[in-house]
């Protein structure tokens, strides 16, 4: 497998199959970091594509290209960042598009995991964008923490860090949110 530096290289002097390369290298984190800001799945397929395209665009502007996974992901957190913007708060689902009857969890059992969701959503969303990186490419994809600090320039014990301050964070925010309920 070639190194970002490589592929880089090669898609600046014209080979698009070089660029499939980082495309596929950088997917999924990408979808991972964009819908952890913009929470839907269908958003943040149109961030990533997105991103790739203004990737490839600004191609050049990319200083160090053996570090294009960091510079790549904080173009899909720019672009993440400005869909959530656009998009503001996002409306419930239309009536008509309900079931009337379905072996689903009841109405209560579905707002209890909405709530659950928004929270999580909310909480995580109170993190800086480094340790919500972190967080959703540790906890949720399950990368390592090297793997990590390859992808965001950082070295292993910082991903480690921001790991532990967004877990406390997140335990925090929950912690406030317990005894405000009470």
């Amino acid at each position: 497998m070639k190194d970002d530096a490589t592929l880089v290289g090669r898609v600046l002097d014209g080979d698009r199959v070089a660029f499939e390369g980082l495309v596929r290298r950088y997917t999924r984190p990408a979808f991972a970091v964009a819908v952890g800001i913009v929470r839907e799945p269908a958003d943040a397929e149109d961030v990533v594509q997105d991103a790739f395209v203004r990737a490839l665009e600004r191609l050049e502007d990319c200083r160090n290209p053996a570090k294009f996974g960091s510079w790549f992901l904080q173009i899909v957190r720019n672009r993440a960042h400005s869909v959530r913007r656009y998009l503001g708060v996002r409306q419930a689902a239309p009536l008509d598009a309900l079931p009337l009857a379905s072996a689903e969890p009841g109405p209560h059992t579905e707002a209890v995991r909405a709530r659950l969701r928004r929270d999580l959503a909310e909480a995580i969303g109170a993190l800086t964008d480094v340790q919500q990186d972190v967080v959703i490419l540790h906890d949720l994809e399950g990368w390592k923490h090297r793997e990590i600090g390859e992808m965001l320039d950082l070295p292993e014990g910082t991903v480690r860090a921001h790991l532990h301050h967004a877990r406390r964070a997140l335990r925090e925010h929950e912690a406030l949110k317990r005894s405000s309920e009470e």
